[in-house]
C-alpha cells in the first residue's frame, strides 16, 4: 500500500490503515517527542495525543510538500503546546565562556544521533525547546516566538546560549579541544 493510499484511508477512517500510518510513523514521531519532553512516559502520552490530531485532521493534508513534514508540525504544535501549560523556563544561566575554543570536528563528527540527542537534553528546556525548533525543525525565530509566547529575540538569545552550553558540555565530555 503506498503512502497515499494509506492516507487515502486513514480520511475514510479506515481502522487498517491507522494501524499502518502509525507503525510506520511512532518510532520518528516519539522520538521527535523525546527531544522537547525529558519524561518519556509524557513523550510516549504527546505521542498518542499527536495520532489523535493527525486522524482527526488528515483530511486537510493537501498533498504539498512531503506527509513526514506536515506530521512533524504536528507533533511539534502538540508538544510546545503542552510543555507551555506548565510554562517553559526561560532563564538565564551562567556558562563557562568557550567563545574562543572551538570542538575538534573529528570529536564531533564521533558523536551517534543518540550522544547528540542526550546533549541536547541535558540543556534547560526553554534551550532545548528553542535549539530543536531552530536547529532541528527548521523554525524561524519569529515563528518560535509565536509558537512558545516569546519575542524573536528572545529565542535568538536563547539559541546563542543553547549552542554555547552544548559546546560547553561537549568539551568536558570529551576534554577535547583546539584552541
Amino acid at each position: 500500500m503506498t503512502e497515499t493510499d494509506i492516507i487515502t484511508g486513514c480520511i475514510k477512517k479506515n481502522h487498517v490503515c491507522q494501524r499502518l500510518l502509525f507503525e510506520k510513523y511512532a518510532g520518528k514521531m516519539l522520538s521527535l517527542c523525546q527531544r522537547y519532553l525529558k519524561d518519556q512516559q509524557e513523550a510516549k502520552d504527546i505521542t498518542q495525543e499527536g495520532f489523535i490530531r493527525v486522524f482527526d485532521f488528515i483530511h486537510q493534508f493537501k498533498h504539498e510538500g512531503s506527509f513526514e513534514g506536515w506530521l512533524r508540525r504536528i507533533f511539534v504544535n502538540v508538544a510546545t503546546r503542552h510543555a507551555s501549560k506548565r510554562q517553559i523556563s526561560f532563564t538565564d544561566i551562567d556558562i563557562i565562556e568557550t567563545d574562543t575554543t572551538m570542538i575538534d570536528a573529528s570529536v564531533v563528527s564521533k558523536l551517534s544521533e543518540d550522544e547528540i540527542h542526550r546533549f541536547i537534553s541535558r540543556l534547560p528546556e526553554g534551550y532545548r525547546f528553542v535549539f530543536n525548533l531552530n536547529v532541528i525543525e527548521g523554525y524561524s525565530h519569529e515563528e518560535i516566538g509565536t509558537l512558545l509566547g516569546i519575542q524573536a529575540s528572545t529565542s535568538r538569545t536563547q539559541l546563542t546560549k543553547a549552542r554555547r552550553m552544548l559546546q560547553s558540555l561537549i568539551l568536558k565530555s570529551f576534554n577535547t579541544v583546539i584552541v
